[in-house]
């Protein structure tokens, strides 16, 4: 195998892998809308590290995290209902990006690798970066796993039960946004909440517990990665696309078997 195809399938395997459990809570606390947001914003995260001359993987960290902290203290204050906030930062901090981009003097950016990932092109350092994050991010939602699950169940009774129902939540979307932020190289700006959402929706269809499910979910991420990688390969489709694609054919999958068996 190919270094440049051996890269870019450790690096999606290593998306996926995160991707299951943490895209469990996304579709449990129905925050796809807020995954959407951080994703857009990674774009300005681009631009930013172009102004100023820092490395775009650390600044699309940085824009992500200061987000997600961002909208954690707006949705505090309850002046907008969360959906009208997250629709206006969303399309905000994506058209501030693309504006700043077209403004940086003489910079030549492939805009569409950013919106649409560019998983070929992955280092050996970005494939170690990722899953450094990742295996960051598995152990922090493995040490909170029981206080996250008692706060997307019932917010109200976690806080009397002793949870710092503040705390856990700012673990999640920092969590989030860090995610978001190293999976911008594999699918882009504008498919990276679907590559949680989607595969979780499918093991939905089989778990039978929250633990199942955030394994399968992982499972049928790295299903989709595979997938969609040897599709690209030998129909010369982007690749990003057609993982996403890829994971919605196994969700349209898990669908006509659980319709199967309930006819059954």
């Amino acid at each position: 195998m190919a270094d440049f195809l051996l890269l870019a399938l450790l690096a999606g395997l290593g998306v996926a892998l995160v991707s299951g459990p943490l895209g469990a809570f996304v579709v449990w606390r129905r925050m796809a809308y807020f995954g959407d947001t951080l994703a857009h914003s990674a774009l300005l995260g681009v631009a930013a590290g172009l102004w100023f001359s820092i490395a775009p993987g650390i600044a699309v960290i940085v824009i992500c995290l200061l987000m997600a902290i961002g909208l954690l203290a707006l949705q505090r204050q309850q002046a907008l209902a969360t959906d009208t906030l997250l629709g206006i930062l969303s399309h905000s901090s994506l058209a501030l990006g693309l504006i700043a981009m077209y403004l940086i003097p003489g910079a030549r950016v492939d805009l569409e690798s950013l919106l649409f990932g560019d998983l070929l092109a992955v280092t050996a350092l970005e494939t170690l970066s990722i899953w450094l994050v990742a295996g960051f991010v598995l152990g922090l939602i493995y040490w909170l796993w029981t206080p996250l699950l008692s706060i997307t169940v019932h917010e109200d009774l976690a806080q009397v039960e002793g949870v710092n129902v503040g705390l856990v939540k700012t673990c999640l979307m920092l969590t989030l946004a860090l995610v978001i932020a190293i999976a911008m190289k594999v699918v882009g700006v504008l498919l990276i909440t679907a590559l949680m959402v989607i595969p979780a929706a499918t093991a939905r269809r089989f778990a039978i517990s929250p633990a199942q499910m955030a394994v399968l979910g992982s499972v049928a991420g790295m299903i989709a990665v595979c997938l969609g990688i040897a599709a690209s390969w030998w129909w010369d489709t982007p690749m990003g696309p057609s993982i996403v694609l890829s994971a919605g054919l196994l969700f349209l999958v898990s669908l006509a078997r659980r319709a199967r068996q309930q006819k059954a």
